[in-house]
């Protein structure tokens, strides 16, 4: 037990003397864009409840999540989605990125936006994003899903 020790010790000690250990540390310095940032903010509440009118990790409505998500990096939106549509560019879905805001009219009746998510990744098509739902809280879907995708009514970029 003790040579293992021992020689794994010695290891370290020749890897960290050529550089290879300090190159696996992440550079403290290094900027991350306020984008980034929030969707990071977002995916720390992965797997939290629902809750109607929820801003905690108790529990978030759609957009309490996006709301808190951007005023955790001091960017004051309106409180619910169909307001929040209103703020920023609309851009075309082809043109979605990390940290852009989906609109959605959720429902047979209803005529308004009532659901918001934001986009964690768009690549080849595919456009991923974290958004709260009644029955499994704070998720991350596709847009290609049926679902969203007919619900899906505009984009937006705020950041």
């Amino acid at each position: 037990m003790k040579k293992i020790t021992f020689i794994s010790l010695l290891f370290l000690f020749i890897l960290s003397s050529c550089g290879t250990v300090k190159s696996l540390i992440i550079d403290p310095k290094k900027e991350v864009s306020t984008r980034d940032k929030v969707v990071y903010n977002a995916l720390q509440f992965e797997g939290s409840k629902y809750r109607s009118g929820g801003t905690t990790e108790a529990g978030f409505d759609c957009s309490g999540l996006v709301y808190v998500s951007f005023n955790l990096e001091e960017i004051l939106l309106p409180r619910q989605s169909r307001y929040m549509a209103n703020v920023g560019t609309e851009i075309t879905l082809d043109k979605a990125q990390k940290g852009d805001l989906l609109f959605f009219i959720t429902g047979r009746k209803s005529k308004k936006i009532n659901h918001v998510g934001l986009v964690v990744s768009s690549q080849d098509d595919e456009v991923n994003f974290i958004h709260s739902t009644n029955g499994r809280g704070v998720i991350v879907s596709s847009l290609s899903e049926k679902y969203w995708k007919k619900a899906f009514l505009k984009a937006t970029r705020v950041l």
